[in-house]
């Protein structure tokens, strides 16, 4: 066995076109994003969709990178985000001398402290004992911000004013694009910190620890400890996303250090992709437009996520990176050809699925809800008449030919993309004997 190359240290990996390009495209477009969506709704999204990406991805050390089942990272970005709002009030009333854009930074620093302070204890545990102290500081602290108003304002909240003292080149951080461009500047820079953790030895150390702490408590490393030092670069980060949100709302309520937070963030970070870097940003993404658009559209809008989230865990545990790259790697060997049409059919399948799922759904809900206002529904540009049997034929002859077309579609799919895959290994296999 070859010593020396064993003691080798790996050199990390070097920028080149691709990641630069990569990274060029992902700042282009959270330049140029504000000025295709023009609207105020739009840039108030999108700035949402930021502090999003931010705390899905801090919350991804724990889950996908650490493997830690957390069900109260709302603590970190909530107790962030009520540190930096009393900041705010603090730099209006004359005590405190700090830029308004460094707030997010005092948001930072306040939930790396906290999980300094709550990290050693709940990462003496993993799996499950880890979960459900998780939980149980998560109760604890939402339980705290009705008991101590002084801190966390009662069930009012406190609210606060980002616009302070005299504009710098003419930013004064009241418009929402100015905002919005304050938060995309944070966006990027985190989102690069917390790639470039993945990169060092303790994120890769940290990945070992999720796949095998036995083995790594053998050849020398303190699993707790590991667990630990992510847990307090998790809550840092998370503490800017609070940050940010308390700039952007300008008002921190109880809500923020809750369960429904912490599961929003677990169910995001699976949804995009826990077990790829960028599928948090996609959960990120989805967040938000479950939140501000989806509720808007329907009341059974937790209801659909609930049905996505279990035929996500079903069909595809890796989440909607994972089914993105399986796609990519056939592409790049120029066998996508070989699965477009099968996957033209599922996709069609699905959406004959949903629509009748959903037709079903909103009249179950007016029924339920809105009897009183008659029996017509609003579905998809489409007047649908809950007391109509015709409807209700309709639309469960969808659902059901949709479900079999869709079962019949999938495996289609799956046996023609296992044939695509073998030919690929098979190639990559002759490769590998060729080179040696």
């Amino acid at each position: 066995m070859n010593t020396q190359a064993l003691a080798t240290p790996v050199a990390p990996p070097r920028l080149n076109a691709r990641r630069l390009g990569l990274w060029g495209g992902f700042a282009l477009l959270l330049v140029v994003a504000p000025l295709i969506f023009t609207s105020n709704l739009s840039v108030t999204m999108l700035a949402q969709m930021g502090i999003a990406i931010i705390a899905c991805l801090s919350y991804n050390i724990l889950l996908g990178q650490g493997g830690m089942l957390s069900f109260g990272h709302a603590v970190y970005t909530g107790l962030g985000s009520y540190v930096a709002i009393h900041a705010l009030n603090a730099v209006t009333a004359g005590r405190f001398n700090i830029p308004v854009s460094l707030l997010p930074l005092v948001g930072g620093l306040a939930g790396l402290f906290f999980a300094v302070l709550l990290g050693w204890v709940t990462t003496k545990r993993a799996g499950t004992t880890f979960a459900m102290i998780t939980l149980g500081i998560g109760e604890l602290v939402f339980a705290m911000s009705l008991m101590v108003p002084e801190f966390f304002g009662g069930e009012a909240g406190i609210s606060g004013n980002r616009v302070v003292g005299e504009p710098v080149m003419g930013i004064s951080y009241g418009p929402a694009r100015q905002v919005y461009y304050l938060i995309a500047v944070y966006t990027f820079v985190c989102v690069l910190l917390m790639y470039a953790f993945t990169q060092t030895p303790l994120g890769r150390i940290l990945n070992a620890v999720r796949d095998n702490p036995e083995r790594v408590e053998f050849v020398g490393y303190n699993a707790q400890r590991v667990r630990y030092l992510a847990f307090i670069v998790a809550g840092f980060f998370a503490g800017i996303a609070g940050g940010l949100g308390a700039l952007q709302f300008e008002l921190v309520t109880a809500e923020v250090v809750g369960a429904n937070r912490s599961g929003a963030y677990l169910l995001f970070t699976f949804l995009g992709g826990a077990t790829f870097f960028f599928g948090p940003i996609i959960g990120g993404v989805l967040m938000v437009i479950a939140f501000v658009l989806l509720s808007e559209l329907t009341k059974a809008w937790l209801l659909y996520l609930g049905l996505i989230f279990v035929f996500m865990v079903m069909y595809a545990p890796g989440g909607i990176a994972s089914l993105i790259m399986m796609n990519l790697r056939v592409a790049a060997h120029g066998k996508f050809g070989r699965i477009a049409p099968q996957l033209a059919l599922v996709l069609v399948a699905g959406v004959l699925t949903l629509v009748g799922a959903g037709a079903l759904i909103e009249m179950i809900y007016h029924l339920q809800l809105n009897r009183a206002m008659g029996d017509e529904v609003n579905y998809l540009g489409l007047t649908l008449h809950a007391s109509s049997a015709a409807h209700w034929a309709v639309g469960g002859a969808l659902f059901v030919l949709g479900t079999g077309a869709l079962e019949w579609a999938r495996r289609r799919f799956a046996r023609n993309w296992s044939a695509v895959n073998a030919e690929i290994e098979g190639v990559l296999k002759r490769q590998q004997e060729g080179e040696a």
